[in-house]
């Protein structure tokens, strides 16, 4: 390896740790602060970088929350298929299954992401960038649940139930937001459950 080499691999992994605390603490300033109190100055201050290396990577405060969120779906999603790599074939309860997927739509990356879809409903620039990024994360999510279900969505009626799975859980997730809705969310969770896997019957992959 020349000098040179060796001098550009530890920069570029600098690089990428301070693109990540930017990202890290995007989502945190969003969850906590809202969109608008989320800028590119706080970010930086809160992710220990000037502002002028968080504008190195992100031009924009949109661009920096986009890929914030995005980021921090995509781990989420990876823990969530560890998880279900390590069961080495088994499949889950169907509860367990909804009580992971509610814990996703609860966390704080989820009150981001919903910062996020507010400001864009009245951003025609934002809303470019977060329309195909949710459509993204729909399709992982919906591909990630059907995983974890064990469901065979050539069954009338199983893929509508998976979408319905979805659906619940952003609800929930919704409802969380103001007050702790962890009782009743638990009592629907279980319903669904039960509702759920009378739909699967028979018909599991």
């Amino acid at each position: 390896m020349s000098n040179a080499q060796a001098v550009r691999e530890p920069r570029q992994d600098r690089s990428r740790a301070t693109r990540q605390r930017l990202l890290e603490a995007a989502v945190d300033c969003l969850s906590s602060l809202g969109w608008g109190r989320t800028t590119v100055a706080v970010v930086a201050e809160r992710a220990g970088v000037s502002r002028g290396a968080a504008q190195h990577h992100f031009r924009t405060r949109e661009e920096l929350v986009t890929a914030a969120v995005e980021y921090g779906t995509e781990v989420r999603l990876q823990r969530v298929r560890e998880h279900l790599n390590a069961l080495a074939g088994r499949r889950l309860p169907t509860l367990d299954v909804l009580t992971m997927l509610a814990e996703m739509y609860t966390s704080p990356l989820f009150r981001a992401a919903l910062q996020l879809w507010v400001a864009a409903s009245s951003d025609e620039q934002l809303r470019a960038q977060v329309v195909p990024l949710e459509a993204r994360v729909g399709r992982a999510a919906h591909r990630l649940t059907v995983e974890a279900l064990g469901a065979d969505e050539s069954v009338p009626g199983v893929r509508e139930a998976v979408q319905a799975t979805l659906d619940l859980v952003r609800g929930l997730g919704l409802a969380d937001l103001l007050t702790d809705d962890s009782a009743r969310r638990s009592r629907l969770l279980r319903q669904w459950a039960s509702t759920l896997d009378l739909v699967l019957r028979d018909h599991t992959a």
